[in-house]
């Protein structure tokens, strides 16, 4: 039996990602700083660390006298647009320190194979209609936020690390993520959760407010999708960043009108000022492509599986 330790497993995707590998058929050690707030974990051993410390990785590490076969490493610092922009300093310093300390302990402790989790924060501000970016492209630097240098940074590590020790490495930048489990209020949730959370709030013929003016454009890639690339790319000959992304571009405007279809309520959209971040992004997805990988939700299909838990939490926390 294979056996992986989950970074960040109290969280949304590598929630998700410890079912993905127990359906696999691992043994599966998840660990976070805190339990996950939606679900019971499905990791046959769940530890509470703080990852930020040497001697917690350590801990997260050792597997009896042995090693894991694999680490995946998704715990971080973050959150929306809106966390991104206003925890820079947070950001920076705990995620930075997560994976200074993770990256060199798995490698020091002889791990065989290891995945970064990244983002296309990585890349700089793009307009409407400019050409996909390969991964080349994000060298030289010039991310949008202090999120995309700390993903920069802990990528390059992560591969230094990969050259001087037997350790594989697999690097995913992922794009905008969604689905149930997941952050859906609080400030941290994303722009897929916030306009749900927002359009189930809201009454019959209300207003709901959403930050700028519906022109940027994102893809939203469903969690299942995620997860699926993150597997494949793992046991993958892929070295170097490959970007996991839903190939269906939209506008936010579209995006609260596919909620809007989805719920079947009807709303006005008051556009606010607000953190919204880049105008675009357009990203190449053939390195993922050659491992075998298709996105299988349209946005369509994942808001269809995501409206309805966020609509039950949203209807469970009123009844509190």
């Amino acid at each position: 039996m294979k056996t992986a330790l989950v970074c960040g497993a109290g969280g949304f995707i590598a929630g998700h990602l410890v079912e993905r590998l127990k359906n696999e058929g691992y043994w599966v050690r998840g660990v976070d700083i805190k339990a996950h707030e939606y679900r019971v974990t499905a990791a046959d051993e769940f530890m509470r660390l703080d990852l930020r410390r040497p001697e917690d990785c350590q801990q997260a590490l050792t597997l009896g006298s042995g090693t894991f076969d694999e680490v995946y490493q998704l715990a971080a610092d973050m959150g929306g647009m809106g966390f991104i922009h206003s925890a820079e300093c947070e950001i920076m310093h705990n995620s930075i320190l997560i994976n200074v300390h993770m990256t060199h302990n798995a490698a020091e402790m002889g791990v065989p194979r290891y995945f970064y989790s990244s983002s296309v924060c990585v890349y700089p501000d793009m307009k409407p209609g400019d050409p996909e970016m390969t991964e080349a492209q994000a060298v030289p630097a010039h991310p949008d936020n202090e999120y995309g240098w700390e993903k920069l940074y802990s990528e390059r590590m992560a591969q230094a690390y990969s050259r001087r020790y037997p350790m594989t490495v697999r690097i995913a930048r992922f794009q905008n993520c969604y689905g149930p489990f997941g952050t859906w209020t609080g400030g941290r949730e994303k722009a897929p959760a916030a306009v749900c959370r927002k359009v189930a709030e809201v009454a019959e013929g209300g207003t709901i407010p959403v930050w700028g003016d519906g022109t940027a454009v994102r893809s939203y890639t469903y969690v299942d999708d995620m997860v699926d690339g993150i597997y494949r790319l793992m046991h993958s000959d892929l070295e170097g960043p490959a970007n996991i992304g839903n190939p269906e571009y939209v506008t936010v405007k579209e995006l609260v009108d596919t909620v809007a279809e989805v719920s079947g309520k009807r709303f006005n959209v008051e556009w606010v000022k607000g953190p919204v971040g880049v105008q675009s992004r357009n990203f190449s997805n053939e390195r993922i492509y050659s491992t075998g990988w298709r996105a299988r939700f349209s946005t369509l299909e994942g808001i269809k599986r995501t409206y309805p838990w966020i609509e039950a939490q949203v209807k469970a926390a009123r009844q509190k």
